[in-house]
Order: C-alpha cells, then structure tokens, then sequence
C-alpha cells in the first residue's frame, strides 16, 4: 500500500514547457511542491536550462530519473510522442505512482493501454492562462484513482485558478469551451480595441481598455454570482448607447456566432481523439 501523500509533494514532470514550468511555479509558490525533491525531464536543453531557472528545480533528460525521485507525475508531452513516452516510463511505473496527464485528446483508455489497467490516472484539462494562475481546468480520474488520488489533483489545480470535476466523456467540451476559449475571447478584445481606434482612441489605449474591461467583466460574473445577463441588463439602459452596440451585435448573431466556436472547438477535439 502506497504511502499517504503530505504536502509539499515531490512532484515529477516528463516535458519542461510553458506549461510544466507554470504549474510547478505556482504549486512551488503555494507551498504544494517541494522544489529540493522535485524533478523533471525534457530531451531538450533549452527547455530544461529555462524550466530549472524558472523554477529551481533539478532537470534531467531521463524520464526514469524522473519517475524514481517523484511519485506524482505530471505528463507534460506533445500528443504525437506520448505512445513512446508510456513505452518507456512503463517498466518503472509502481503501485505507488499517480499518473497525471495534461495531454490534449490522449484518453484514459490510451494511458491504461500504455501503462497498464492498474495505473492510478487523471486526465486533466488546464488552459493557458494556468501561465497567470487563472486556469479554467476539467479533470477526470481514472476508475483506479483514489477519492484522495482525485482530492490532491483538484487541490493542486485550484491552486493555479478553478478546477472542476466532469466525466470524461465531458473534457472534449471542457477543452471546446475554456481550452480554446483564451483564443476567442483574444479575438474579442482585439475586435474591442479595433473598434476603439475606429472611433479614434489611440491604439495602446484602446487595447488596454478592452482587456481592463474584459477582466473587469468576468470578475463581475465571478464575484457577484448574477447571471451575466441580469448583469448586462443593468448596463443596457432604455434608449442608451449599450443597447444600441447590443443591437448591432444580435443583427450580426454575435452569440450564436461564440455557441458555434465551442461547438466546432469540440468536436474537434472529440476527432483528434478518435485518431489515436
């Protein structure tokens, strides 16, 4: 029987991208990761010299290394090199592992398959604003993941912004909607400022102010609880100029438009996983 996990954990990572070293900054930061006994691996020395100055922790080019200083590893690799990475790591894999995987579209089913049906597994889905500790991130765990297995990964993710729990027939649309939405909520603010510029603002003030009010917006639907609709009934008074933009916006189906982008965004991602 593995032994019970205590925080700061010995975390390991197999890949050293932006990704990796944003966890392992904000975990390290939030006292959930001990930096003197974590590790992680990367074939490339760029990427190790920037994650170890980045984080403090030791880097090697083996994941062996990896996996016997750390029992919670986190599965930092590109997609397409995941079937060769589980060939190699498998030998080394014991009953006292957690095995987490932040792979896009690579399944359980796929992790089971590569490392064996007792691995203990959780796939979780973060995005990039994890680089800012604002993440909006699904996870799911495997049916040998422990109820205390499953408590450390969301402890873990919460601690880099919101993490919820789903079934994992869910993280194709997790990934639809707060994987790919950075990108369409990007191409809101630059259409924002844009609009802004039209009407004259200069262009670095124009950006910031979209983005302050994107970011000022979104707290507002956190902070307050309200539906964002009782929240932008508030700013459209009768006659003014928020309902006028509102019109312009219905006229050219701006809200089936972004159900459209999550929509496409998923099945996508339920393609790229039927391709493995």
């Amino acid at each position: 029987m593995p032994a019970e996990r205590t925080f700061p954990l010995a975390v390991g990572f197999l890949g050293a991208g932006q990704m990796a070293t944003a966890l392992a900054s904000a975990w390290a930061k939030a006292g959930l990761l001990d930096v003197s006994r974590s590790r992680a691996a990367d074939p490339y020395p760029d990427a190790r010299a920037k994650f170890q100055s980045a984080t403090g922790i030791a880097t090697t080019e083996t994941n062996r290394d990896v996996l016997a200083a750390c029992d919670v590893l986190v599965l930092a690799v590109k997609p397409q090199v995941m079937s060769a990475v589980l060939d190699e790591i498998k030998p080394a894999i014991s009953a006292a592992h957690l095995i987490v995987s932040i792979a896009a579209g690579v399944t359980l089913k796929t992790l089971g398959d590569g490392l064996g049906a007792d691995t203990k597994l959780v796939r979780v889905m973060p995005n990039t604003p994890c680089l800012v500790s604002a993440s909006a991130t699904g996870f799911s765990p495997g049916a040998t993941a422990t109820p205390d297995d499953a408590a450390l990964v969301e402890r873990l993710f919460t601690a880099v912004g919101m993490a919820y729990r789903v079934p994992e027939h869910l993280l194709d649309a997790v990934t639809g909607l707060s994987g790919s939405g950075p990108a369409f909520v990007y191409l809101f603010i630059e259409a924002l400022a844009d609009g802004g510029v039209r009407c004259g603002l200069p262009r670095a003030v124009a950006q910031s102010l979209a983005a302050q009010t994107v970011l000022g917006a979104a707290r507002m639907v956190l902070e307050t609880g309200q539906h964002p609709g009782a929240l932008k009934d508030a700013v459209a008074s009768p006659g003014g100029t928020t309902i006028a933009g509102i019109h312009a916006l219905e006229r050219a189906a701006f809200r089936a438009a972004a159900m459209d982008a999550v929509e496409a965004a998923t099945k996508r991602a339920q393609e790229l996983g039927k391709k493995e």
